[in-house]
């Protein structure tokens, strides 16, 4: 995927962020991507708590296309994939994810706020415990107070 493709993948995911807040819910949106690094095959916001939008996605994905094709797929997403949603995606098998800003980020903006307890556990360190090499792009510095700007009076709430 070239910097281009990450970058105008990354403000859609945003923009479904954006319409997920719209709707009251949590700012956070997620793509999948076709193998063809170009093709947005189905996109994600935030539901709620349990059903963040990457693991949404990723239960979509599994549900609608053979594990041989995901596995040439990416998972585009404003904010690193939480440990459930990077399990996720594993079991999906999904072979690349991309995401603008990282969960220490995130922490930063949230702190101690009762409706997302970030885990301090990065994607990177979930994959690595698995079987299978998944592709990980980001934080991507260019973005990511973009990715950021989205959440900053949100979690003041």
């Amino acid at each position: 995927m070239t910097d281009d493709q990450v970058a105008r993948h990354l403000r859609r995911a945003n923009t479904v962020a954006l319409r997920a807040m719209a709707m009251g819910r949590h700012p956070f949106g997620a793509l999948l991507v076709a193998p063809d690094d170009e093709t947005v095959l189905a996109e994600q916001g935030n539901i709620d708590t349990v059903n963040h939008a990457e693991a949404t996605l990723a239960r979509h994905a599994a549900d609608n296309w053979p594990g041989e094709y995901l596995a040439r797929c990416t998972l585009v997403t404003t904010f690193e994939p939480c440990a459930m949603c990077t399990g996720t995606l594993y079991w999906a098998n999904i072979g690349r994810v991309v995401y603008g800003a990282s969960e220490e980020a995130l922490l930063a903006l949230t702190g101690n706020h009762d409706e997302n307890p970030t885990l301090s556990l990065p994607c990177r360190e979930v994959i690595a415990r698995g079987q299978k090499a998944i592709d990980v792009i980001g934080p991507v510095p260019a973005l990511e107070a973009e990715m950021v700007a989205l959440h900053a009076d949100f979690w003041k709430k």
